[in-house]
């Protein structure tokens, strides 16, 4: 039985980059809300069988930095209701030593993505004057980091570009949104200096790292009912690092 609290039930979901990570944390929070749940992913198939299977969802290969796939996962998806954009990487470097490549594939999967994938889902939500976007944007989007000028573009993008949409789709009775995660213990986040990662926890007043379910609670929260009156925003999950 779903949680009353901010329901999905009957809803349909797609999280793209729901293989593992936050991308599988909030699958399983959707669908603890009640929604079906769709999970986009590019690699890690046994992963995002395991999640899909785990949850009584799908799973579908897609590249979403590719126009074509990320249309085509919207197409497989079917009549959509939510949609998280979650999927991401990174290249880190410094800018003056940064290969054109690793500023191409950030921009291209963790900014053009979202536009590929709102773009495919906006015309069948207006139709329908209703649906939720949900973006997955960073702190380092706001703030800046050392060594990620082409991750925090990206994730600067996002919160531009969702605030943009929000304009754009209200009148439809659609909105969209922004959840930006502080440091989360994931695969992603793993390759950070140990030195970088004690000086996050310095900075960060609840004093400890997030957890994927952290985020997924607040995405689940946005997509909901309860949340009805709130487009545009970001909503920081950072335990107080972004102040």
């Amino acid at each position: 039985m779903a949680d009353a609290f901010a329901s999905l039930e009957g809803k349909r979901a797609l999280v793209t980059g729901g293989s593992r990570g936050i991308g599988a944390a909030i699958a399983r929070e959707l669908a603890c809300a009640g929604a079906e749940v769709v999970l986009g992913y590019r690699a890690g198939a046994d992963e995002a069988q395991a999640v899909a299977s785990e949850i009584g969802g799908r799973a579908v290969q897609a590249d979403v930095s590719s126009v074509e796939d990320a249309v085509r996962l919207v197409e497989e998806a079917g009549e959509i209701d939510v949609l998280v954009n979650n999927a991401g990487l990174t290249r880190d470097g410094l800018l003056a030593r940064m290969p054109d490549d690793d500023w191409r594939d950030v921009i291209e999967t963790n900014l053009s993505s979202v536009f590929y994938t709102c773009r495919a889902v906006t015309r069948p939500m207006m139709k329908k004057r209703g649906g939720a976007i949900v973006n997955v944007s960073s702190v380092v989007g706001l703030h800046g980091n050392w060594g990620q000028t082409n991750y925090a573009a990206s994730k600067a993008g996002i919160i531009g570009f969702t605030k943009a949409l929000a304009r754009e789709l209200g009148s439809r009775g659609v909105r969209a949104n922004v959840v930006a995660p502080g440091y989360v213990e994931t695969r992603l986040t793993e390759v950070i200096p140990d030195e970088a990662k004690q000086l996050m926890l310095q900075n960060t007043p609840l004093g400890r790292f997030g957890d994927p379910m952290d985020v997924a609670r607040a995405v689940r929260f946005l997509c909901s009912d309860e949340a009805s009156f709130i487009t545009g925003e970001v909503l920081l999950v950072d335990g107080g690092l972004g102040m």
